[in-house]
């Protein structure tokens, strides 16, 4: 997967910060409620703005 498609970066959007393309989620904070334990469906249910790719492509921009 290409994440660069799903993943961006602009100065404009909360200070640079990398956030899904179209919205103002940040990989930050989808990172943050994986850490406190929300899974994959939970996270896709209170953020119906993305899609499982988008949040797929928050894993790959991990690596």
């Amino acid at each position: 997967m290409d994440w660069t498609e799903h993943i961006v970066s602009d100065n404009g959007v909360l200070l640079g910060k990398p956030v899904i393309k179209g919205t103002r989620i940040s990989v930050e904070l989808v990172l943050e409620l994986m850490a406190d334990g929300w899974t994959e469906q939970q996270i896709l249910e209170s953020y119906p703005t993305i899609n499982q790719t988008q949040l797929r492509a928050v894993y790959a921009h991990l690596l």
